[in-house]
């Protein structure tokens, strides 16, 4: 089995130990009884609408491959982006960087003009998902403390990719490190390619597609929240709470997010939303999780084998270890 792949494995054995912790937690037979009550509709819907953040976010990234020059053929261009799904559970997403390396296996796209293109796509998903943050703070008060930090940190990242000095310092001193230092002629080629991704006209509009992809899940989550009977979660809640613990779980760098976004969820639901008790509570966490997290996983998973299907060659950036 490649190394990635067990990595996978284990990250998702402890998300089931997570998840039955948070059931200890809420006390199993309550949660039971919550789940059972549960709308079916609310989870179609949620899943449905999880779909339209991927159709969203796959448009951003056939424009990105376009700005920097990238052609590939649709159908593989669809398979490498939601194959990276399948990464969705590395510390801060990074790899989903692969997402790279099968499109040049796949199409021959040179890796420093798409891993750029990659990390882009995480940056305007945190601007996105700061900015809903904010605008959810402004009108609920709630969560201030976890946005701000949010804010703060994604703009401090935001100036050093957007100043040639200053990505050119880190650089810099990447490349004094031992061993790792020899990368950094392949970091300046990727960050001349990164320079036409975070000007204010691609910016905006990266974040603005961000905006309304990382919407249709916060509505999702709002809709699997107001499945319970009695529950009563205003979307403005609901985009606040799904983007701010969103935005704490990437930032945490844990696989995922385990942890941080399920318990930051949860505390945020029991406080603030009305109708949910505790059990409720966690199973609104677990059932968003495994409609947006999960679902995207398992996606990447069949993507990535049909991608092994058509493109052999491709499969070989995440061969067997000997």
């Amino acid at each position: 089995m490649p190394k990635v792949w067990r990595r996978l494995l284990l990250v998702a054995l402890v998300a089931v130990a997570v998840f039955a912790g948070f059931s200890i937690y809420a006390d199993v037979s309550k949660l039971g009884d919550r789940l059972a009550h549960l709308a079916p509709g609310a989870v179609v819907a949620a899943l449905l609408l999880a779909l339209g953040n991927y159709v969203i976010r796959f448009w951003r990234w056939e424009l990105y491959l376009r700005a920097v020059g990238v052609e590939a053929p649709r159908k593989t261009s669809l398979q490498v982006f939601v194959a990276g799904f399948a990464m969705s559970v590395t510390p801060g997403k990074l790899g989903e960087l692969v997402k790279a390396v099968l499109l040049r296996e796949a199409a021959g796209a040179p890796v420093e003009r798409t891993a750029p293109v990659v990390v882009a796509e995480r940056v305007t998903d945190l601007v996105a998902l700061v900015i809903l943050g904010i605008v959810g703070v402004a009108a609920y008060g709630v969560a201030r403390s976890m946005v701000v930090a949010a804010a703060v940190v994604t703009g401090a990242g935001l100036a050093v990719l957007s100043s040639r000095r200053l990505a050119g310092g880190v650089i810099a001193l990447v490349a004094r490190i031992p061993r790792v230092g020899r990368i950094a002629p392949r970091l300046y080629d990727a960050y001349r390619h990164m320079g036409a991704l975070v000007r204010p006209r691609p910016l905006a509009w990266a974040t603005a597609l961000g905006i309304a992809a990382w919407l249709c899940e916060c509505i999702g989550f709002a809709v699997i929240c107001r499945g319970f009977p009695g529950a009563d979660v205003p979307l403005g809640l609901a985009t606040l709470i799904y983007a701010a613990t969103t935005v704490a779980g990437a930032l945490s760098f844990l696989p995922g997010g385990l942890l941080v976004t399920e318990a930051s969820m949860t505390l945020l639901l029991v406080e603030w939303a009305h109708g949910l008790d505790r059990p409720a509570a966690v199973a609104a966490t677990i059932v968003t999780r495994l409609c947006t997290l999960w679902f995207a996983v398992i996606l990447g998973i069949v993507a990535f084998a049909a991608l092994r299907r058509d493109k052999p060659a491709a499969a070989a950036a995440l061969a067997p270890e000997r």
